[in-house]
């Protein structure tokens, strides 16, 4: 009986330690970001809060949608988006501001939003990225321009995302129409000029850069808007890729972080927030995720991770921030003339 009640008691103990476990929910892109935050980031907040963090992943777009269609009642904690999309989740009153923290003053200025409705945990930038294989064996330099994506010698040969469906496309034609002579608030040269010049070159418009890799060994893709961390991701499977930082910059691409508004564990979300800025968290991220951090004082793990860190920081001197404003105003309707006139 005495051994009954015991193996009761402990039964009943363990019941309420697993029923003070909490959830959280964290929105952001799958692929290596999901695999290197499950697998290394959030493990260690998990053990120290007794808490399980379970991501929700989809694309930026797909998160967006999801918080806006649970906005009275959220099912996220916390949303992880590239900021573009991030300017339209804090307009549409999703967030609410990253609490004051210690942390906040690690944080390079260039990543926090205004009133900090939002702070970057990846500096990321779009520029260029070419197959290394085809152009070694054609003899051709790596590119230094985005005009190098309507060479005729890349006939057939230039993988172009879109640009209403990816920030990589959207960024590449921005840049091509500030080339032309345009800006955030008149697109006009870069629709007329984009078909006759990169366009013509254009195999194929993609909605996401998951088929890149693919393209690249069968040999058809020989030039293509990229990131530097999506570079390394592919080499690190042995895709063989190179980034080229164009002459005009590449465009800042932070994947930025918000607490959702009014959702059910508002100070527990604080905590994973500020956990997420920490040095120790974006070390794990860059160690293991190629994840670009916007904590100064985080520090590379062995000898690659600090090459690619400091590789980066030189790239960040000729980056570009776009108008946000300005391209989220009037995003709709480019998104329409694209899918007419570009991609038709």
């Amino acid at each position: 009986m005495v051994s009954a009640l015991a193996l009761g008691a402990v039964a009943v103990a363990s019941g309420a330690a697993q029923a003070e476990t909490k959830t959280l929910y964290i929105g952001m892109n799958g692929g290596n970001f999901e695999r290197a935050y499950t697998e290394h980031v959030l493990p260690p907040f998990e053990k120290a809060n007794n808490v399980k963090v379970v991501i929700v992943p989809g694309t930026s777009a797909d998160i967006l949608a999801k918080a806006t269609a649970s906005k009275d009642n959220p099912q996220m904690h916390v949303m992880l988006l590239d900021d573009g999309v991030m300017v339209r989740a804090i307009g549409g009153g999703l967030c609410q501001p990253i609490s004051d923290n210690a942390v906040l003053k690690e944080i390079q200025p260039a990543a926090r939003m205004k009133d900090d409705m939002a702070i970057g945990v990846d500096m990321g930038m779009t520029g260029l990225a070419y197959n290394k294989k085809l152009f070694d064996e054609k003899g051709w330099a790596a590119p230094t321009s985005w005009m190098d994506m309507a060479d005729p010698k890349f006939a057939n040969a230039v993988v172009f995302q879109s640009a209403s469906a990816s920030s990589f496309g959207l960024h590449a034609f921005l840049m091509f129409n500030r080339i032309q002579g345009g800006d955030e608030n008149n697109v006009e040269p870069g629709f007329e000029k984009f078909s006759d010049t990169i366009g013509k070159n254009v195999i194929e418009f993609i909605p996401s850069s998951a088929k890149i890799s693919e393209m690249v060994q069968t040999g058809e893709a020989a030039i293509f808007p990229l990131t530097p961390t999506a570079v390394n991701n592919l080499k690190d499977k042995g895709i063989p890729v190179e980034y080229a930082q164009p002459k005009e910059g590449s465009v800042v691409l932070a994947v930025t972080q918000c607490v959702i508004a009014n959702n059910s564990e508002p100070e527990l979300s604080q905590k994973l927030a500020h956990y997420l800025l920490s040095a120790d968290a974006q070390s794990l991220a860059l160690d293991n995720g190629n994840i670009i951090p916007s904590n100064v004082n985080a520090k590379a793990g062995n000898e690659d991770a600090n090459a690619k860190l400091t590789a980066f920081r030189g790239y960040m001197e000729t980056a570009n921030v776009l108008d946000w404003d300005a391209v989220n105003k009037n995003r709709q309707a480019w998104n329409s003339r694209w899918n007419r006139t570009i991609e038709r």
